[in-house]
């Protein structure tokens, strides 16, 4: 079995949940890493210890022992170190959520795709969740529910995380609640609808958190709750249901589709590190399916291989990703998540926080939203 290497750009809390699934995989190192933040970076290299610190982006992806590089740098950071790469030496990237946070940002990454030579996937862990996956299944088979007809997701969690620089409690560097959070489920629902969104309304606000934060750039601005609708090319709908200070329910993310002959939902909890230990072993991820005829709901636990599940806080989701990911590497597998669709749920996002400032629908079949 060839033996990938692994280059990563910014190494963080996430970056580190990468490393952490990289090392689960066969026949797979990581040797390098460029991480600005000494604490951060030391944390990575204990988690790595083969590998070598880089003083650049430059020396990372020009290293003859890079094989594939790993963004995970702030968000804000991905569309010019995207773009810095492509000028330097053009590998196979995986490239964390969100793809960008500005629409400039992302017409210039559309061209970028149109010519990258290598493997670009962002990485949408959300699709890989084992109850999500599932439920994808069952969806695209349309052997039980038929064609969809309504999606609705909803995310009860908790605030965000304290991160290097607090770069994410500000609306400029993380393109909103609604793209750096978001973009995840924006995803799902094209994944699920196979379908392109054209019309997105979003009511949102700032309610409880971080209000009594005050850093060099101010007080936060990340929305804390919404709901966002989105009809479809198709005729979907979808609607999403975020709030972030509700971490004390038994599972984080539901998901239910609704199509004319049954409905079938996804119950996923959190990560397994917050859930109290007083209440005994952390929840299995669930999915019901409920037929119309004969009616009543039959419950299916979908456990996850126990590593994959230490290894994150995404449901094991990352392992599996990264699965994927080496195999397109390796030219063994297609780009299951491209550039395009990357771009993609950022467009929506960026649009759901607009629609949440001005009150209005955006239409995305002309003008700047146009994807």
């Amino acid at each position: 079995m060839k033996k990938i290497r692994y280059g990563f750009i910014g190494c963080g809390m996430m970056g580190q949940e990468h490393l952490r699934n990289i090392a689960l995989l066969p026949a797979s190192a990581v040797t390098r890493i460029f991480e600005p933040d000494d604490a951060m970076a030391g944390r990575a290299l204990a988690l790595a210890p083969g590998a070598s610190r880089s003083a650049s982006l430059e020396e990372v992806v020009r290293a003859s022992d890079v094989d594939c590089l790993v963004i995970t740098s702030p968000n804000f950071r991905h569309a010019e170190q995207l773009q810095k790469i492509a000028s330097l030496r053009a590998l196979p990237v995986l490239l964390e959520k969100p793809a960008c946070t500005r629409l400039e940002d992302v017409r210039e990454l559309q061209a970028l795709a149109l010519r990258y030579p290598a493997p670009v996937w962002v990485a949408m862990e959300y699709r890989y969740m084992p109850p999500v996956a599932r439920l994808a299944e069952e969806v695209h088979s349309e052997a039980n529910t038929g064609p969809i007809t309504l999606l609705s997701i909803r995310e009860h969690r908790f605030p965000f995380l304290v991160k290097v620089g607090d770069w994410n409690r500000f609306n400029r560097y993380t393109g909103g609640t609604l793209v750096e959070k978001c973009c995840h489920f924006f995803d799902l629902m094209r994944h699920l609808t196979r379908s392109e969104p054209v019309r997105i309304y979003a009511s949102a606000s700032v309610a409880n958190n971080h209000l009594d934060e005050t850093y060099p750039d101010g007080v936060p601005d990340i929305l804390d709750n919404a709901y966002v609708i989105v009809d479809f090319a198709s005729g979907q709908r979808a609607m999403l249901e975020l709030c972030m200070f509700a971490e004390g329910a038994r599972y984080q993310e539901e998901i239910s589709v609704v199509g004319p002959r049954a409905k079938v939902e996804c119950f996923v909890p959190g990560p397994g590190r917050f859930w109290p230990a007083h209440l005994g072993e952390p929840p299995t991820a669930q999915l019901v399916m409920s037929p119309r005829e004969p009616k009543g709901p039959v419950v299916l636990e979908v456990p996850v291989d126990p590593q994959a599940l230490a290894a994150g806080d995404h449901n094991g989701s990352t392992f599996y990703q990264h699965q994927r990911f080496r195999a397109a590497v390796l030219g063994e597998g297609p780009v299951e998540v491209s550039l395009k669709d990357g771009l993609a749920a950022v467009i929506m996002g960026l649009a759901a926080q607009e629609s949440a400032r001005t009150g209005q629908a955006i239409d995305l079949r002309s003008g700047l939203w146009k994807l």
